[in-house]
This record gives structure tokens, C-alpha cells and sequence, in this order.
């Protein structure tokens, strides 16, 4: 995971704590620099969607380490760990990943911004970033411990950060980052699937339709895989538009039952939880090395072990080129000022992909 050394870190804190300045910044912008404050949409406490707040006084974003950018949010979009960090799940570990050292004089992370993905424009670049300038415009994945991207701006690591592809608009490129990290991440990392072992694989995604699943499906596809996708018939159009092989309603009788119906998997990516995690174990093939992933509980355990925030869309799936071609599957997308409709639309569930806030078209 993201990490600085310890005397590094110790040595910047402590010429902080000393008043003394940091060394100027290269690519500074005078315009954003010189306002203190921007408009974003924060929680002061935990709980359910009411605890949602717009202001405009969140404080401007500041490169505090020589890798780090400031980008201009053009968009946002939301993950099933927006809805727990909002509920306050896994805010003791994240706190802990925050201020591992306890240097913060208040014992509080509010007010919290929430939000992982981005698509935006660079404004600001640290010293030791030379890969990206002011004006380069670049999508990311942030950490779950940093503020997030529901605001005017955010800053980033140079490593979370790539340059978003042409053929995608901002408003499609803010539906990819998490859902690709992860969904790499699961496959690869955990699985130990890519191009050159794939093919032929049987393959079986549980919660397709979702942003990771249909990220999965797309990708699974691409490297040869035979693919099932369970999700509700309304869903299954999509799914074979993906290029799913065998589409499963789960409504439509025993979903177990079904799955047994068919020969084993080499690997399972669950994204639902819950029952399926006691049963799906049964569906993989035996003494072969099949795996089985899920995504569901607990998210911090699996955001550690999977290595989300690593920066892997740099050295992964490259999207929208011709190693992979990734198909942007947004379920609805929402004005900035529509956030809390936004929770609520991802709170409901049965997503047909992702939901995206449109943060500049307007304030």
C-alpha cells in the first residue's frame, strides 16, 4: 500500500511543527492558489444519507509531499465503500492509516469528503513530479483514507494518478478507476489470472451488473475466458452485450441450486456476500487451484490484500486501447448538487454499472 518512510515523513512533520516553510511548488497556478476555500460535499459524524453536507468553505487541497498533484474534479463517482465510510464502517482502521503516528492535534477526521474516483485536469505538481504538468487531464483512484473527490479539487499521489484515455470523456473515465483497480486486482493479484493463462477459463461472477462485475466481465472476456454472470433478467442484456457466455437470473429459482448445474469454475468473484460465500466454495473445481474472491466483507481487509490504492491501472488493464478495450457502463449520472440522490440511487442496489456526478456542470 501507499507508504512514505519514516524519516522522511518525520522529517517533514517536524519542519511543520518548526513553522518552518516548504519549498515552493512548480506548476503553481495563482488563480486557485490564492482562494482558501471550495465547494464539496462532506459529513461531520457518521451515519445515514441526512448526514450529507454541501458547503463551500472546505479547505483548498495542499501538496504536502513532493509527489503529489492537485487536479480539478470534472467528475466523480460513487463505490458500495462510500456507503459504508458514510456509515462510519472500518473508521477506526482508517484513522489508524491517517495519522499512524498521532501528530494531529485533533483527534478527528471531519469533515470527511467522500468519493474515490476522479477524472479532472491537473492544476498543481510537486517537485518531484515530472510525468505531469498543469493541464494534463488524468483520472485516479484515491485511498479511502484521503479526502475524497466530491469537492472542486483533490489531491492525489503521483502513483494514483494516470492520464486519462482520449477516446473517454471525463464523465466516463469517472466510472473506471475503483471498480478497474479492483476488479484487476481480484483477478490477477488474488486469482493469478491474466492474458496468457485465461484461456479457456470458467469464470463465474456473482453481482455482474454492478460496477466491478461488469468491469470483470469485460476484462475476463478479453483474456479468453468462458464467463458466467449471475444477475436479474433485466439485467441479462447487458450482460451478453459484454460478452458474458451464460447469463443467470438469480430470481428466477434456486440460485445454487442452478449454479450446480453446471460444470465447475476455476474462478469465482462474488460481489454479493452474504449466503453465497457458505456455498460457492462447492462450485469450484477440486485440487486444481481454482479460487474464489470476495469483494464484500470485510472491504477493508480485502482493499489491504488486493492493493487498491497501488497505483495498478498504470501497469494493468489498459483501457480503451487495443490490448483491452473497457466499456464505460454507467447506470445514471447526477449534477454535483445532487449528491445525496446520488447515495441514495447506489443505496437502493441493483446498479446496471456505475453512478457519476457531472461536478463542473455546475457549482
Amino acid at each position: 500500500m501507499l507508504s512514505w518512510g519514516a524519516a522522511s515523513g518525520r522529517a517533514l512533520r517536524g519542519a511543520a511543527r518548526a513553522g518552518v516553510q516548504p519549498p515552493p511548488v512548480r506548476g503553481l497556478r495563482a488563480s486557485p492558489r490564492a482562494r482558501s476555500a471550495m465547494p464539496s460535499w462532506v459529513i461531520d459524524r457518521y451515519g445515514r444519507n441526512d448526514v450529507l453536507r454541501f458547503t463551500r468553505d472546505m479547505v483548498f487541497p495542499t501538496i504536502h509531499f513532493p509527489n503529489e498533484v492537485i487536479i480539478k474534479v470534472h467528475a466523480a463517482s460513487l463505490n458500495p465503500i462510500d456507503l459504508s465510510m458514510r456509515s462510519g464502517y472500518g473508521a477506526t482502521a482508517l484513522n489508524m492509516k491517517r495519522d499512524p503516528l498521532k501528530i494531529k492535534s485533533m483527534d478527528t477526521e471531519f469533515p470527511l469528503t467522500l468519493g474515490r474516483d476522479v477524472s479532472g485536469v491537473i492544476m498543481e505538481c510537486g517537485l518531484s513530479v515530472s510525468y505531469f504538468k498543469p493541464g494534463d487531464e488524468v483520472w485516479a483512484a484515491i485511498p479511502p483514507w484521503k479526502q475524497g473527490t466530491l469537492s472542486e479539487f483533490v489531491v492525489a499521489s503521483g502513483n494514483e494518478v494516470s492520464f486519462k484515455p482520449k477516446c473517454l470523456s471525463h464523465t466516463e473515465a469517472a466510472s473506471l478507476p475503483y471498480v478497474g483497480l479492483t476488479a484487476w486486482s481480484a483477478v490477477n493479484q488474488v486469482g493469478g489470472l491474466n492474458k496468457s493463462n485465461c484461456g479457456g477459463k470458467r469464470v463465474l461472477i456473482l453481482g455482474a451488473s454492478g460496477g466491478v462485475g461488469t468491469f470483470a466481465v469485460q476484462l475476463l472476456k478479453a483474456w479468453g475466458a468462458h464467463v458466467t454472470a449471475v444477475c436479474s433478467h433485466d439485467a441479462s442484456t447487458l450482460m451478453k452485450k459484454l460478452g458474458a457466455d451464460d447469463v443467470i437470473d438469480y430470481k428466477s429459482g434456486n440460485l445454487q441450486e442452478q449454479l450446480k448445474t453446471l460444470p465447475l469454475f476455476d474462478f469465482i468473484l462474488d460481489n454479493v456476500g452474504g449466503s453465497t460465500e457458505k456455498w460457492a466454495l462447492d462450485l469450484l473445481k477440486k485440487w486444481s487451484g481454482a479460487t474464489y474472491v470476495t469483494l464484500v466483507t470485510p472491504f477493508l481487509i480485502n482493499m489491504d490484500k488486493l492493493g487498491v490504492a497501488d497505483g495498478m491501472l498504470q501497469t494493468g488493464v489498459t483501457v480503451g486501447s487495443k490490448t483491452v478495450k473497457i466499456q464505460p457502463v454507467i447506470d445514471q449520472v447526477f449534477s454535483f448538487s445532487e449528491v445525496p440522490k446520488a447515495f441514495l440511487k447506489l443505496e437502493g442496489g441493483h446498479a446496471r454499472g456505475k453512478t457519476v456526478i457531472d461536478v463542473i456542470s455546475e457549482k
